[in-house]
Formats: structure tokens, C-alpha cells, sequence
């Protein structure tokens, strides 16, 4: 069977049912104390910190064992270099050993063949769409843009 204990306000010790006494402060707060003498403390303006027998002086003065609880020790991060899908550990490497004026010159190249593949893919759509005739002027039955067709009045 668990008992309920309660606090004393004063020495912090424990006060077991129908022991001690009940006192309302003037803010309307309940206080348990003790006995009389942590009663007539209380009411005397006592600092339990500065009277050896309460357990806020032996706190202060460790005296007793106070649980502290030690942090746990986390293991530092490592980081770790994976490849990627289409370049190998090696390359990406050789990538991050550069000097950023050769890495922003292999860029400039690449954009520069990028830009000469996409030219010559519309001078080649160009030269194939002059045969074609084009579809949005065709005539539809009722339906999208330039629609010709439907009910007279």
C-alpha cells in the first residue's frame, strides 16, 4: 500500500498523514508544515538555507548525495563519401580537388556544347517543317480555336 506524503514547506522533510499541520498564507496558498517549530520559523521570516537541520542548508552545503544526472555522451558524426548514380567515389573526387577557375571553365564548355546541339537541332526541325502544312487553321467540326462549322439561324 502506497501512503501519501506530503512536503514540509519549511525543512523539506516528509510528512505523513495526520501529522503536522495545515497553514493558508495570505496569497491564498495552502502550507504544510511539520511541527510547531517549522511553524513558528515560517512565521518568524527564518531562510531554511541558514538553519543546519532543514534540508535546504544540507543541499546548500552538500551534505547530502543530490541526483545529478550525467549527459550522454554522443558519438561524433563521421562523414562518409558515397558515389552517386553515373559518377564513381573516384570522380567525384577528382571534382572536389579542382580549382574553381578550371571547374567554371569545364562548365562554360559544356553550356557552349549544349547550346551548339540545340541550334543545330532547330536549323534540322527548320528545314523538315517547310514540307509540313500547319494544323491550327484546319477546319473542325464545332470544337477549338477557328471552328468554322455549326447550327445556322
Amino acid at each position: 500500500m502506497v501512503v501519501k506524503t506530503e512536503k514540509c514547506a519549511f525543512s523539506e522533510y516528509n510528512v505523513y498523514p495526520g501529522h503536522g499541520m495545515r497553514m493558508v498564507r495570505r496569497d491564498g496558498q495552502p502550507v504544510t508544515l511539520s511541527s510547531s517549530k517549522t511553524k513558528s520559523m515560517m512565521l518568524q521570516r527564518m531562510k531554511p538555507s541558514k538553519l543546519q537541520w532543514t534540508q535546504g542548508w544540507r543541499r546548500l552545503n552538500k551534505k547530502m548525495q543530490v541526483d545529478t544526472t550525467v549527459k550522454k555522451r554522443t558519438r561524433k558524426t563521421t562523414k562518409f563519401q558515397r558515389a552517386i548514380v553515373g559518377i564513381s567515389i573516384d570522380e567525384l573526387k577528382k571534382k572536389k580537388s579542382q580549382k574553381p577557375h578550371e571547374r567554371s571553365a569545364q562548365r562554360e564548355a559544356a553550356l557552349r556544347e549544349v547550346k551548339e546541339r540545340n541550334k543545330a537541332k532547330k536549323a534540322a526541325a527548320k528545314k523538315n517543317e517547310g514540307g509540313k502544312k500547319d494544323k491550327a487553321f484546319q477546319k473542325t467540326k464545332g470544337f477549338g480555336k477557328g471552328a468554322t462549322g455549326g447550327a445556322k439561324r
